[in-house]
């Protein structure tokens, strides 16, 4: 499929999966996805109930502009998978680093720690500001 019949397409499923989300539904499936800073900027906008906006960069990063109602747990803290892990697993999340390394490799962690909807942002907040979108001090 072209790149280009790509992001329409998931962006129709992520919006399906977050319908689906908001009206109850109790499906088991694990859903784990990269989505462009545009795709989060949407899910924002109406989020499902009892989104969490996690930012897993250092305090320091995290201190100089995060996105807005982000919480931190810092990638590099010896007890991160511990804190990950008092996580409710079951609420939806929006997940996200400086360029996307570190949030690349925490989405297998969450996966096997049994979190259930997981958004990664593609790029992180550098392809956040880089469509220009807002960023809290």
């Amino acid at each position: 499929m072209p790149k280009s019949t790509l992001r329409p397409a998931l962006a129709i499923t992520l919006a399906l999966v977050l319908a689906l989300a908001a009206c109850g539904s109790t499906a088991t499936d694990t859903e784990l996805a990269l989505a462009s800073a545009p795709e989060v900027h949407e899910i924002l906008k109406s989020p499902p109930e009892g989104l969490v906006i996690l930012d897993i960069r250092t305090p320091d990063e995290f201190a100089a502009g995060r996105i807005a109602g982000a919480i931190n747990v810092d990638y590099y803290a010896a007890d991160f998978e511990q804190r990950l892990g008092e996580l409710d697993p079951n609420l939806p999340y929006v997940m996200y680093c400086n360029s996307g390394n570190r949030s690349g490799n925490t989405l297998p962690l969450m996966d096997s720690i049994g979190f259930v909807e997981v958004y990664e942002l593609d790029g992180g907040i550098q392809a956040w500001a880089r469509e220009d979108l807002p960023i809290e001090p």
